[in-house]
């Protein structure tokens, strides 16, 4: 079963930063990550964030051309960097249990957030830590409302708007696809529950791959408390997976003055 109290100990938020990724759509021998949005490797953009909102330990899980993600990063001069390796693209969740061993014994909260995301606002950050530190559940999604989901992943509440689960586009109803809010994939876990369902997820499906997504239904299955927030902004929305949505986020970022 996942803890049901948080232990007296390291409370600081940490952050696990997944860029382990090649971004075979990218046309581009560069890990995804280090594809450059307003004349910097995106990653900087939501380390900058993290930094922003208050959160000291960054954990990067590193892939693909991971000495190069390292080399860049250590240009940062942050002594609060640490890396995880993932040699084997196997999905988010196996992504995050690469960073076990960083995550033991550590008793706050863990976000976890993708590093080709370089529009994630500092702003939309503290909201969700701060609501996490009143409420302190298991897990906090932090969650969108957009007018054109298509293709992304639907929360699904109860009659009481309470969290009930994460349905792919793919595979949502067609009443499903009518719902606007949308899975963004902004984590925030306690760490004890999230090392918890870490150990217990499954690749028992047509991907053979272990999602982060699961873990909000184990927990939830274990009796344990999940919320979504849909918080977050409209320009968080905007994703990148070739150089068309590259170039969008670029344009985009100039147009808010990141330039």
């Amino acid at each position: 079963m996942p803890p049901t109290t948080v232990p007296a100990g390291d409370l600081d938020p940490m952050v696990v930063v997944l860029a382990a990724g090649k971004g075979t759509r990218m046309n581009s021998d560069l890990p995804k990550v280090l594809c450059r949005v307003v004349d910097r490797p995106m990653i900087h953009f939501v380390l900058d964030a993290a930094d922003q909102a208050g959160i000291g330990k960054k954990i990067v899980v590193v892939g693909y051309e991971a000495q190069q993600v390292r080399a860049e990063l250590d240009s940062r001069g942050q002594a609060d960097i640490v890396y995880a390796l993932q040699s084997e693209q196997l999905g988010t969740g196996h992504a995050v249990q690469m960073c076990l061993e960083h995550l033991q014994g550590h008793q706050g909260l863990t976000l976890v957030i993708a590093g080709d995301s370089p529009l994630v606002q500092s702003e939309s950050l503290r909201t969700l830590i701060d609501h996490f530190d009143r409420t302190r559940p298991a897990l906090l999604l932090g969650t969108l409302t957009k007018d054109n989901p298509e293709g992304l992943g639907r929360i699904l509440r109860n009659e009481q708007g309470q969290f009930i689960g994460i349905v792919e586009h793919k595979d949502a109803t067609e009443a499903e696809r009518q719902t606007k809010e949308v899975n963004m994939s902004t984590y925030l876990f306690s760490t004890p529950d999230l090392v918890w369902a870490l150990s217990n997820l499954s690749n028992e499906n047509a991907q053979g791959e272990y999602y982060l997504t699961d873990c909000a239904r184990l927990l939830r299955e274990a009796g344990r408390d999940v919320e979504a927030l849909p918080v977050l902004k409209d320009c968080e929305s905007l994703s990148i997976n070739n150089p068309d949505e590259l170039a969008l986020v670029d344009q985009t970022m100039r147009k808010m003055g990141y330039a």
